[in-house]
């Protein structure tokens, strides 16, 4: 009777604790489904926040380009455009000193515009009959058609074709030049020195600061990337943004030089004017392009019997000191150079304009 007790009460107690169990799985109390529960709950505020940032990456990837500054407007009304293989081309022209027929055209860098003289364009028109300069195709006012294979050669031809709308094809002409520019007078040069059709005569070349010799160019990081990233470059493009460029830009002046708060808008508003920054990818290119044809262009630049000068801001990072100007003076021989202060970097024309355009005036003075 004792042990027919004991079996009835163990049962009822492995019957009373199954119940529970059931009881506890039904309602949700059963300990082990707590993580689970909880992934669902995380889950389902990671979808949330992911909805909620789609339309904001949207407005984010689509902001409008800022409004043109006084100044900026101010240049771009006293300017002109020019049509080139169904391109709107802008270009900027002043006439100066009356009774002289020596023409000054001013070729730009990356990634800015022919804004990038505005500092020296009353010193130059007291000194030139007149002064021109352009935003190259997918720069500043100019268009910037996308999908399109820039290229240095086509500036060039660009440039040729405003010199000949200019009636100014069998003008000698001075050419002052930085950066990006400078590629392209290289080309320009090379184009005179061999009579090709169309060229332009060159009298004399100054050039400033640019990566003429890819042994000893240095691209920053964010052109690398931007040129080589294949697929991933039209969305590091998009994300760009001011912030993003005036550290780049500032980067590339030095530390006692750096442009105002106000200069940095008008540079990046000359970028996303016609969606420019959306190009830049593109018209990097020429990195590799210098590299290709580096031949063609440092042939030309060493076997000219043009004129030639050579403006450098020694603390340019792109273009480091001394390897660069020791290079060009091994190479180039003929040309004479100006090394100015050593606080000036990549922008001299805009960092020092006074001792820039003191030594410009030095080298014209000259022959």
């Amino acid at each position: 009777m004792r042990l027919s007790s004991t079996c009835s009460a163990s049962q009822a107690n492995t019957t009373e604790t199954r119940d529970t169990a059931q009881e506890s799985s039904m309602t949700g109390d059963f300990p082990q489904s707590e993580p689970g529960s909880a992934r669902r709950v995380r889950r389902e505020w990671w979808l949330h926040v992911g909805l909620l940032c789609i339309p904001l990456l949207a407005v984010y990837l689509h902001i409008p380009p800022p409004q043109l500054s006084p100044e900026l407007n101010t240049w771009r009304s006293s300017g002109n455009t020019i049509n080139f293989r169904d391109h709107d081309i802008f270009y900027k022209e002043s006439v100066g000193v009356v009774g002289s027929s020596d023409v000054v055209l001013l070729l730009h860098g990356f990634p800015t515009s022919s804004y990038d003289w505005c500092k020296i364009w009353d010193s130059l028109t007291q000194r030139f009959n007149r002064v021109i300069a352009l935003d190259f195709l997918g720069f500043g006012f100019s268009d910037k058609p996308r999908p399109h294979r820039y290229s240095i050669f086509e500036q060039a031809s660009l440039v040729e074709a405003l010199v000949a709308q200019l009636g100014l094809s069998g003008q000698r002409i001075n050419i002052l030049s930085h950066d990006y520019g400078d590629t392209v007078a290289l080309e320009l040069l090379y184009r005179s020195d061999r009579n090709r059709t169309g060229h332009i005569t060159i009298n004399s070349l100054c050039l400033s600061n640019g990566g003429i010799f890819p042994e000893t160019h240095y691209p920053r990081f964010i052109q690398t990337l931007l040129k080589d990233s294949g697929f991933i470059s039209p969305l590091l493009t998009r994300l760009m943004n001011f912030q993003f460029f005036s550290r780049g830009i500032g980067d590339v002046f030095g530390p006692y030089t750096q442009p105002t708060e106000a200069d940095f808008w008008d540079m990046w508003t000359g970028v996303r004017f016609n969606d420019g920054n959306l190009v830049m990818d593109s018209i990097l290119q020429y990195i590799n392009q210098r590299l290709k044809h580096r031949d063609r262009w440092v042939g030309a630049l060493t076997s000219t019997s043009t004129p030639l000068h050579m403006i450098y801001g020694p603390l340019d990072p792109v273009n480091p000191h001394p390897q660069f100007i020791q290079l060009y003076s091994k190479l180039v021989q003929r040309s004479t150079i100006s090394v100015l202060d050593e606080h000036i970097s990549h922008y001299p024309q805009l960092e020092d304009p006074t001792g820039f355009i003191n030594s410009y005036l030095s080298f014209i003075n000259s022959f």
